[in-house]
């Protein structure tokens, strides 16, 4: 297949494009820079982008946006977080729209953020969207994909859950503290975590390319857990200790109370309906299996 991908250099798109290129795929990646060979150049804020490369590509993978956690979200940045998404994704779903030969599918990102906080509920893709920023957000990410699904194209939102990779992510940034024995649950620990691992995502997203699945796919583990329960998991798999909760008033402060809310003291109970029922095999669909293989254990 020729795939068309945005968001290449990041923590998904690396290895996904290295692994489409080992199964035989021909990759082309999407950069603001000046081009590479297997490049192209975009710019989404002004609408820059070669149309020509798009039309008659097999499929168009669309992974770019600014970080969630990466800054406080301060006025201009939560704009930012919102724009580098819905631009993006718009100028990519009405180039595809207009091609004389349209790609087959077009899997365009999103997040589980979308159900927003729901406490012990559990959720799978036909549950109502959220009320919240993040949820908010990716609603209107969403949404502005629809030219793709309006022109008869196979449109998949990738509503992926936490990534976990020891190198980078949620995971990294907690390694340290747990392999120091100073690791603990966020705040009481009752907060869901939806959790996949980086080697599933990235199965899961090449499997998508011809899967007979489209709108909401959650790309998140058969098995969910509760903060308390994944710093037990991690702290077994390190055999270290984690007994001190973490309390709110430390992130909050570090990373601003809106940021600490929405990404370590609330959550979600998510499933992933769909793959399971489409015969999708999860490699690691327990914590305790997907740590023992990041990390080697």
């Amino acid at each position: 297949m020729k795939i068309i991908i945005s968001g290449a250099s990041g923590l998904i798109g690396k290895p996904l494009v290295k692994n489409l290129r080992k199964h035989g795929h021909e990759v082309i990646q999407l950069v603001r820079r000046a081009p590479l060979s297997n490049e192209s150049q975009w710019n989404p804020a002004t609408g820059q982008i070669d149309a020509s490369i798009i039309d008659g590509a097999d499929a168009v993978i669309h992974l770019s946006g600014a970080g969630i956690g990466d800054r406080r979200w301060t006025t201009k940045y939560k704009q930012e977080l919102l724009e580098s998404r819905t631009k993006s994704t718009s100028l990519l779903a009405l180039t595809i729209a207009n091609c004389a030969k349209k790609p087959s599918v077009f899997l365009s990102g999103s997040a589980i953020g979308i159900y927003g906080p729901r406490g012990d509920e559990e959720l799978d893709e036909r549950s109502t969207h959220g009320s919240s920023f993040l949820a908010d957000i990716c609603k209107q990410w969403e949404d502005v994909a629809k030219p793709s699904v309006h022109a008869g194209v196979r449109t998949v939102f990738l509503r992926t859950g936490i990534v976990l990779t020891p190198l980078g992510g949620a995971l990294k940034k907690q390694l340290p503290l747990f392999k120091f024995g100073l690791g603990g649950k966020f705040g009481n620990g009752k907060q869901w975590q939806s959790w996949i691992s980086l080697d599933d995502e990235i199965s899961a997203i090449e499997y998508l390319l011809t899967a007979n699945i489209s709108g909401a796919v959650n790309l998140t583990a058969p098995n969910p857990v509760t903060s308390g329960q994944f710093t037990k998991a991690l702290a077994r798999v390190l055999k270290r200790p984690a007994i001190l909760p973490i309390p709110k008033f430390g992130p909050k402060l570090l990373l601003g109370a809106e940021l600490a809310e929405a990404l370590l003291f609330t959550g979600q109970r998510v499933m992933p309906v769909e793959l399971q029922k489409s015969g999708f095999a999860f490699q690691h669909s327990t914590i305790d299996v997907a740590l023992r293989a990041l990390l080697n254990k």
